[in-house]
């Protein structure tokens, strides 16, 4: 009978620890399953938020929890508890500086490395006692240098696992040891040896042979791709920390009828507070007094303003651009919105599974192998009657010739290089976790506000009436628009003043909060507004303008009357527009295999539009940040490989939780930190692009990888059959290398995608 898979209770204490100690994915993988065979446990193991959600019954307590990492040979504990948002890091509350430690064994290593690497590599520079000086000067890079690979080889060892820290802790330990005892007890450490550039293969003891700049070179190659990696994964938690930055820190609180500015972390639920023009609201509230335009645009992704009054809800984190508010707070802390968001967010980044990386995949199978090829050389040569000396050189070498030294160049060359490329491109790849989903990905998300569209409202239409100018109707309202500080109001002004070239002077201007405004220009009184101010001000509405009114909202597009002296003379509409490269930017990524899906929290006339403009079939409307994590949620749960390209703190937690988030550079800090890939250009264009790079990028790694092992295991049989040349062996390791940074260097020649070309060629 097969066993009855565990259940948790229905409501299972959840906790989550954060891990310390892990090198590689396999870690966090035997992490997890060491926690996941505890009876009534189950656990996911995040290798690049360094945390473990674990759901555990009652049967269980933190200690044991944190025990069972701990007997798996890591570390786990606690992580402090959350601080609000008016709250400010200090120093103690940040963790070790494991990068500046990285860094500086980084540095330490290269410095000692290159005179040992150059003195092996150029015979005619092997003054007199050279080999010694290039003992003082690698065994610190080994030992030091190298500490973490030895440690986690150790720590692997103790568990009976083996991973690319086990072959280079053994490779580079076999190649300084060897060279120990050859300058100590063979004759590598006599006055005036060299070793001398031959292309021969012959038997030799390696009495004579030392192996200094393959011990410190793999060390520094491989310790500067785990410096590179690690500062790449230490902005996992950004978008966290830049989500409860976006908070008010203070609060002008009514207490007693007296204003009084308190810390915001200090409000109570209930408290009447005061938001004047341009402040962030600093919690949710309800508003008891004033009116004002809202600016709603950092959480949900609306490109036009909300106006509100008493009774209606704010949102903690949004801008007060109109007038001044009094609200009384409804939530506070962990219960906001903006908290809620943070809460996603992080969910949405520890559910991510990990990337196996490819070197970690081979080495599975790699490294026990070479352990076990170097074992069968020793035995066979003692086994045929050889000295020891000769048996431990063969079994050696093919330790060495195995030590993965361009391997250790396969991923950071190509990063390297591709990465350049793309900044360059203006796309910021932040690291190799993401490459493979590039090549899966099937379902592009994009958000509208911002990416698709440019985010910022414009004059599309003048609508003039019967015998009216256009020009003279957006003469006026330009000018009268012009002492509002209004979104659509700026949008007016500005058009105004580029289409006409002057801005007359208003007298006995007049705001009416959520209508309009009125002000008198050269003796004329001018009204701009909804309908209802101009019948207010007895101004009639032809039904010409009253249709085009309808056929402006009609098409998502906010719209406004201009009148004066009796009647509406014409009307202005204005909207978010599309990017002039969004239509061949979506051709290109349907090119790449891709199906485009408009994903919005806008109204579904609006977006509709924007989908028929630049040629999307598939529109989801009117979806609040949460309900965009579900989105992608359910596409990933049918099977599909989910891309989301966003720009707004709005889009975040789907950026976070999608297998590949591409976030727009001219949005916001939150969006850019949730992302796989920066898209510095603000075009979608560069989204084409990212994802054209990163599947080149990935193909070169896989390249890369597979040359870096195909040379080690082409020499593994000279070098058991105690064939292999010392020189030789170096040489062919530098060819390994040069080959592995050549193929690199071709992302250098990676070209743009050029959307004004492929149009043209259409057209």
């Amino acid at each position: 009978m097969a066993p009855v898979a565990k259940r948790l209770p229905t409501a299972p204490n959840r906790i989550e620890l954060a891990i310390g100690g892990m090198t590689c994915a396999s870690c966090a993988s035997r992490i997890e399953k060491k926690l996941n065979r505890l009876d009534g446990v189950t656990a996911t193991v995040n290798y690049a938020t360094e945390k473990a959600t674990v759901d555990y019954d009652n049967s269980h307590t933190p200690d044991d929890l944190i025990a069972t990492v701990e007997k798996t040979g890591y570390t786990a504990s606690l992580p402090p508890p959350p601080r609000t948002t008016g709250e400010v890091a200090t120093t103690s509350d940040s963790p070790v500086d494991e990068l500046r430690a990285l860094r500086t064994r980084l540095w330490v290593s290269l410095v000692l490395t290159v005179p040992v690497v150059v003195l092996a590599m150029v015979p005619a520079w092997q003054f007199t006692y050279w080999q010694w000086l290039s003992l003082t000067l690698a065994a610190p890079v080994v030992a030091y240098g190298g500490l973490p690979f030895h440690r986690a080889a150790w720590v692997n060892l103790r568990h009976g696992a083996a991973t690319m820290d086990t072959l280079i802790s053994l490779g580079t330990l076999a190649a300084l040891g060897w060279s120990v005892w050859a300058l100590f007890l063979g004759t590598a450490g006599a006055p005036g040896m060299t070793h001398p550039f031959s292309f021969d293969i012959g038997s030799s003891d390696g009495a004579g042979n030392i192996y200094l700049e393959t011990a410190s070179a793999v060390t520094l190659f491989i310790l500067a791709g785990r410096y590179f990696e690690a500062r790449a994964k230490r902005r996992a938690g950004a978008a966290l920390r830049a989500l409860l930055e976006l908070g008010a820190r203070e609060v002008s609180v009514l207490r007693g009828g007296v204003e009084t500015r308190i810390p915001v972390d200090q409000l109570a639920v209930g408290e009447r507070f005061v938001v004047r023009p341009g402040e962030k609201i600093a919690t949710d509230g309800l508003v008891e007094d004033g009116s004002s335009a809202v600016d709603l645009s950092l959480l949900t992704g609306e490109s036009v303003p909300v106006e509100v009054g008493p009774g209606d809800e704010v949102v903690g984190a949004t801008v007060n651009a109109g007038g001044r508010l009094v609200v009384r707070a409804t939530r506070i802390g962990g219960d906001t919105q903006l908290a809620q968001m943070a809460t996603l967010v992080e969910q949405a980044q520890s559910g991510k599974a990990p990337v196996q990386r490819l070197a970690d995949r081979i080495s599975a199978v790699f490294v026990p192998v070479v352990i076990a090829i170097a074992v069968a050389t020793l035995g066979f040569w003692l086994g045929t009657g050889a000295d020891g000396s000769t048996a431990f050189t063969a079994a050696v070498a093919v330790l060495i010739i195995a030590c993965p030294c361009a391997l250790g160049l396969a991923t950071p060359t190509a990063l390297l290089v591709g990465t350049g490329r793309g900044a360059q491109l203006g796309i910021l790849i932040k690291g190799p976790e993401m490459l493979e989903s590039t090549r899966r990905v099937g379902t592009v998300l994009l958000d509208k506000t911002g990416t698709v569209t440019s985010g910022q409202l414009a004059l599309v239409e003048v609508v003039a009436g019967d015998g009216e100018d256009a020009d003279e109707v957006l003469r006026l309202a330009g000018a009268v628009e012009a002492a509002s500080e209004h979104p659509v109001a700026r949008a007016v002004a500005t058009a105004a003043g580029e289409r006409t070239g002057e801005r007359p002077e208003v007298t006995d201007f007049a705001n009416h909060a959520g209508l309009g405004v009125t002000g008198v220009v050269g003796g004329r009184p001018v009204v701009v507004g909804r309908a209802r101010l101009l019948a207010e001000h007895g101004l009639a509405l032809p039904p010409e303008l009253d249709r085009a009114v309808g056929a402006a909202e009609a098409a998502g597009r906010t719209a406004i009357l201009v009148g004066w002296e009796g009647r509406a003379r014409g009307a202005v509409a204005v909207a978010d527009t599309v990017r002039p490269t969004s239509r061949e930017a979506i051709a290109g990524l349907r090119r790449l295999g891709l199906e485009p899906v408009l994903l919005t929290g806008d109204n579904r006339t609006v977006a509709r539009s924007v989908a028929g403009q630049v040629g999307i079939d598939e529109v989801i409307a009117e979806v609040l940040p949460a309900e965009k994590v579900d989105v992608v949620r359910r596409l990933q749960a049918e099977g599909r490989v989910v891309a989301m390209v966003g720009d707004g703190v709005n889009d975040a937690a789907a950026l976070a939780q999608a297998d590949l988030g591409l976030a727009m550079g001219t949005g916001t800090d939150v969006a850019i930190e949730a992302s796989d890939l920066t898209l510095v250009r603000g075009d979608l264009t560069a989204a084409v692009d990212a994802i054209r790079l990163s599947r080149a990028t990935l193909r070169v790694i896989q390249g890369n990888l597979f040359w870096a092992f195909a040379y080690n295991v082409a020499a593994l049989p000279l070098a058991a059959a105690g064939m292999l040349n010392p020189m030789i062996a170096g040489a062919a390791m530098a060819f390994s290398s040069v080959f592995v940074v050549g193929n690199s260097l071709r992302l250098r020649r990676f070209t743009p995608y050029d959307a004004g070309r492929r149009a043209a060629a259409r057209s």
